[in-house]
């Protein structure tokens, strides 16, 4: 994946015209399985979308002490151009990453929910992933998303479903997605992110045509990138917009490139800030 993105979205203007420094990374050990701690459980959950018209798989992660007499907030995580439901799985161990931090007290219990960001009825990673109707139907799933998958996971599992309680955030082309489908749909989701945005990610205007209201509805918009990625500017350019209009947010750019190793820190981080009352 790491190459084809390069390849293929290689930008010329990169970190050099940027000067925010380097954030401290994750602390050694935070993606390691631990030995005698509670773990969350993993399942593959099967919707019908009347947005493709056929049944589509997701990936959910359920924490520790889970409880049908407790109601949860929600994460949907997604991932890159390559992937499917199962690359942060793949790649990133989110499971163990959230099962290390229930074990410190540092996280708010939560359901995570890793669907296929591909809406097409073949969401297959396979054959030529940039193909226009492939990247067309990552576009196709901010439908699939809020009219499908969301009110799933709602009916199927004891959520709370007020946008307080909903955060959406992604990789690289789910990275884009989250920030034109999170920042897109504020009645909808109050905790938004983008690690290493692709350049699917609308404009900064686009995203924001109204900072006052965004100001008032985000509970958290974070951006994250490498400082090696090829795609920092498009990270650069939003977290530039942001300030030059005074709309609160977290940008942390960190010792890397376009893969895992930024992606597994962006979470670790992340997470800890959801559903937590916190100024940025």
């Amino acid at each position: 994946m790491k190459k084809l993105i390069f390849f293929v979205f290689s930008l010329s203007i990169g970190a050099a015209c940027f000067s925010q420094e380097i954030t401290n990374p994750a602390p050694q050990g935070f993606d390691v399985v631990r030995a005698d701690i509670a773990r969350g459980n993993l399942d593959t959950i099967t919707y019908f979308s009347e947005t493709v018209g056929n049944n589509r798989n997701a990936v959910i992660y359920t924490p520790p002490g889970y409880s049908n007499e407790e109601k949860y907030p929600v994460l949907y995580l997604l991932h890159g151009i390559g992937g499917d439901e199962f690359e942060w799985l793949n790649g990133g161990q989110p499971q163990v990453i959230f099962d290390n931090l229930y074990a410190d007290d540092k996280l708010e219990p939560m359901i995570a929910v890793m669907p296929n960001g591909r809406a097409m009825k073949d969401d297959r990673a396979t054959g030529n992933v940039f193909a226009p109707e492939k990247q067309k139907a990552f576009a196709t799933f901010e439908k699939d998303l809020l009219n499908d998958l969301i009110p799933f996971i709602e009916k199927n599992y004891p959520v709370k479903s007020k946008r307080e309680h909903r955060a959406i955030a992604g990789l690289s082309m789910g990275g884009g997605q989250s920030l034109n489908f999170g920042l897109g749909n504020l009645d909808k989701f109050a905790w938004v992110g983008g690690f290493s945005s692709a350049p699917n990610t609308k404009s900064p205007e686009e995203l924001i045509p109204n900072p006052k209201v965004a100001k008032e509805q985000l509970k958290l918009l974070w951006l994250s990138c490498g400082d090696k990625d090829g795609l920092i500017d498009i990270s650069n350019r939003t977290s530039n917009y942001l300030k030059e209009n005074d709309v609160p947010h977290r940008y942390e750019i960190y010792d890397g490139n376009h893969d895992f190793g930024v992606w597994k820190t962006s979470l670790y981080k992340f997470s800890q800030l959801l559903f937590k009352p916190k100024d940025l």
